[in-house]
Formats: structure tokens, C-alpha cells, sequence
């Protein structure tokens, strides 16, 4: 099953009971970035053989802005990278939605681009045949009317999902490729039996967050067989699962680049409060990085300290394997409202840092993603490994576990996941800065 480059090796043990940052106003490029690299628009999903490739989009609630919006109205209209608009040689076949929002949209373009809202998800998959007559599934579960539970994660289907689809593929003999948006499950045992069927039955499985895959500013790309010491990201509002995840994603997809490969994370742990900035001064995350990825910010914030006007602050703390050390930090606004990332390289002064920049017009940063499920379902090769999502869910599962008992520090044995990042790190290398004439 396909990762697009490199290879994969991946260890579950069975559960118990560079330069400086470039500052706002300039454009000078990061020389960590090879100048070679290609464009993310130079990597179009092909054209399909035989006519459009369809899809089954199963989401939770259809509205205007909702994740649902954001992917699979860009399917039936086409979406922008590059200052051009592209459509996917991919078709919408049938939408499955779990709950009818007051504002649902998906009924108005049903009608306008003829594809049927259907009542399972097993007949979205099968269209009325009796067995699997789709070439992909969008599995989008963000919104809705969902308990939280305890730990604060929002209960999403994305689990009791697969399920169904997976029953339909067990039926018909074959499966197709699958993508998830963002993490796998809020509970990591459902998050690796999802991955453990795609292994199982052999289809490529995607998810992921859209922050490691939206333009950066510097465009910075570690190689692999960095020797990375430690990597920090920071941002806003970060409360709950679903937003930290995001923040977690981006540690991760700079992380995976370091010496080694990833070897997996044995221990996280979750603080809030004035304990974060009580952790800085202990040695736990290093300072100077946060320093670092504020002076990529674009958008306007507070110029006082952290320390001073930050509000809600919260870490969440990833030890690895081989001794990386890692935090995502939420600043709960006030400081940033940016999402940035910094890494320490051994043997530089200074910390690489860049802007992993969200633009909020038409939430155009959900393209680039976009362009890497068209081009999974077109070939059934991937842009980045799903052990990526795997090992983030599971960080993220535990992290809002630690907050849940008090702060405290879990050991992860169960996260022994093992893989190698890409030669190159999918991303919309063509700035959106430079598109935009913004800087």
C-alpha cells in the first residue's frame, strides 16, 4: 500500500490493561530551503483514464464554511493553488449527511450538480448496485450536534464511519482509498483498529490536519537526516481536541524529518496555566523557540510578553523515543493568531522557524489537501504517510487524558510507531504571499 516516498516501518506494542526567522515585510527566502524543490502545483492529480473517478462523501453536516464545505463543494467546483483553478479529474457520486443543519446547503447542490443525497452509508458506496460502485470515500466528520465527553473531546463518528465502510468493502472483496479529515478517532483503540483495517485489507488510508500542508513563510523544508534537538509550535485557541490537534500535526510533520526516522513518542503530558511558563524556566521547552516562531507572524497581536497577556495558556508536551524533545503551545489568544512552528538544528545558532499560514478568504488553505486526496484517489499513492496521522491521534488521545487527571505525565508505550517522512514534505510551496502581492 502505497506511502509516495520512502519507506515505512511501523512498530505498535500492544497496549497494557538553519537561519534566522525572516520578520513581516521581507522576502528573502530561508536558506534551509532548496530552491530546487518543486512547486505543490507542479504535482496535479492526473487525469483520469476511462472518465471521472467517483467518490462517496460521507460527512456530518453539510453548511456554508463547514468542513464538509470546504472539501467537497471544492470537488464539485474545482479549487485554487497557484493563482489558478483546477478540478480534479474526481466526481461527486453520492453525499451521505448524519445531521441536517439549519443552514444545510447540501440539498441546493444536489440539485445543481445531480448527485443524490442518500440515506446509508452503505448506498452511498454502492449507488444502488448492491456492491462497492465508488472509487474513493471522504470521510468528513467535524460538525454537528455531538456529545463532549469528560476529557473535552468532541464525540465525532468517525469510528462507527468506517465501520460501515469497511462492511462494504469486506462485502464486495476490494476497497478503494479512504481519507479522513483530521485525526483518526478521539480514542486511540478505535484510531488503530481504522489503520489496522487499511493494512488489513490493503487500501490507502489519508487524514490529517491542513496545517502541515499550507503554504509557509519562510518555505522552509528540513532534509531528511536532520539533527533536530527540539521542535515547538504555537497558537491560538487551542481548546479542545479538535484545535489542538492542528498544532500537534504541525510538531510532527517538522519532527518526522529529524535523524533516524520517526521512532514514536513514549511519554505526553498536558499543563495549563502559569505551570507553562514555570516549565520554560525549568528547561522543559526552550524559550528562545517561541521567540523564534513570533517573529514569522503575519497577522497582528499583542506585543507584550507571552508571559503577560497570554490567556489560557496550555502545553502540551511530546517525549520521544530517541530523547526529541517537543511541545505544542496554546496561547488562547491575545499573543498570536498565526500558527507557527520553530526547531532547534544542532550546530546553529539559531532556530529555523516559519508562518504555516491559514488564509481565511474561501478557506483556500483546504486546496492543498484537496490536491493530495484527488491525487491518492487518481493513483492510490499518498503525498505523506498515514503513520504520521496515526501517531498524532494517538499523542492527542492521551494528551486530553493528562488534562483530564490533573496534568499528569502518561507514558505511551502503545505509540511505538515507527516510520520515514518523505523525501520531500508535501506543502503549497508556491507562496500565497507572493500570489497575493502581500508583502
Amino acid at each position: 500500500m502505497g506511502s509516495r516516498n520512502g519507506s515505512v516501518l511501523v512498530c505498535l506494542v500492544p497496549e497494557p490493561a538553519m537561519p534566522l526567522p525572516v520578520p513581516r515585510g521581507r522576502k528573502s527566502m530561508s536558506s534551509a530551503t532548496p530552491s530546487h524543490l518543486p512547486a505543490a502545483a507542479s504535482r496535479r492529480a492526473p487525469a483520469a483514464a476511462g472518465g471521472p473517478k467517483k467518490i462517496a462523501a460521507l460527512c456530518t453536516a453539510y453548511f456554508v464554511r463547514s468542513h464538509a464545505d470546504n472539501f467537497v463543494t471544492r470537488f464539485l467546483e474545482g479549487y485554487w493553488l497557484g493563482g489558478k483553478l483546477h478540478h480534479p479529474a474526481c466526481e461527486i457520486a453520492s453525499l451521505y449527511v448524519d445531521q441536517v443543519h439549519r443552514a444545510d446547503v447540501s440539498k441546493r447542490l444536489s440539485m445543481a450538480y445531480g448527485f443524490p443525497i442518500v440515506p446509508s452509508i452503505r448506498e452511498a458506496l454502492t449507488l444502488g448496485t448492491g456492491t462497492l460502485a465508488v472509487d474513493g470515500v471522504l470521510l468528513i466528520a467535524e460538525h454537528g450536534d455531538y456529545p463532549v465527553n469528560e476529557k473535552g473531546q468532541k464525540l465525532l463518528p468517525r469510528y462507527e464511519f468506517m465501520e460501515q465502510v469497511i462492511h462494504v468493502f469486506r462485502d464486495a472483496g476490494r476497497a478503494v482509498p479512504v481519507f479522513v479529515d483530521k485525526h483518526l478517532s478521539y480514542d486511540w483503540l478505535r484510531a488503530k483498529q481504522m489503520y489496522e483495517w487499511s493494512i488489513e485489507l490493503g487500501f490507502p488510508l489519508l487524514a490529517g490536519s491542513s496545517l502541515p500542508v499550507a503554504p509557509r513563510r519562510p518555505e522552509i523544508d528540513l532534509p531528511l537526516e536532520s539533527d533536530i534537538e527540539e521542535v515547538l509550535s504555537v497558537g491560538s485557541a487551542a481548546q479542545g481536541d479538535g484545535l489542538l490537534f492542528h498544532l500537534i500535526e504541525a510538531v510532527q510533520c517538522f519532527a518526522e524529518r529529524r535523524r533516524g526516522g520517526e521512532t514514536g513518542i513514549r511519554a505526553v503530558q498536558m499543563v495549563a496555566g502559569a505551570a507553562v511558563w514555570e516549565e520554560a524556566r525549568k528547561g522543559r521547552w526552550d524559550r528562545s523557540l517561541l521567540d523564534a516562531a513570533l517573529g514569522c507572524r503575519y497577522l497582528e497581536s499583542n506585543p507584550g510578553r507571552p508571559e503577560d497577556v497570554a490567556q489560557r495558556p496550555m502545553a502540551c508536551f511530546l517525549e520521544y523515543n530517541d530523547g526529541l524533545k517537543a511541545t505544542a503551545l496554546s496561547l488562547g489568544g491575545g499573543v498570536v493568531f498565526d500558527h507557527l512552528v520553530a526547531a532547534r538544528l544542532k550546530g546553529q545558532s539559531q532556530p529555523v522557524a516559519t508562518l504555516c499560514y491559514l488564509p481565511s478568504e474561501h478557506a483556500n488553505y483546504i486546496s492543498p489537501l484537496v490536491d493530495s486526496i484527488a491525487r491518492m484517489i487518481m493513483t492510490g499513492e499518498r503525498d505523506y504517510p498515514i503513520e504520521r496521522n496515526l501517531l498524532t491521534t494517538g499523542a492527542l488521545a492521551f494528551i486530553m487524558e493528562s488534562g483530564y487527571l490533573g496534568q499528569r505525565r502518561i507514558e505511551t508505550p502503545m505509540l511505538d510507531i515507527r516510520y520515514r517522512a518523505p523525501e520531500q514534505s508535501y506543502f503549497d510551496r508556491q507562496s500565497y504571499f507572493d500570489r497575493q502581492g502581500r508583502d
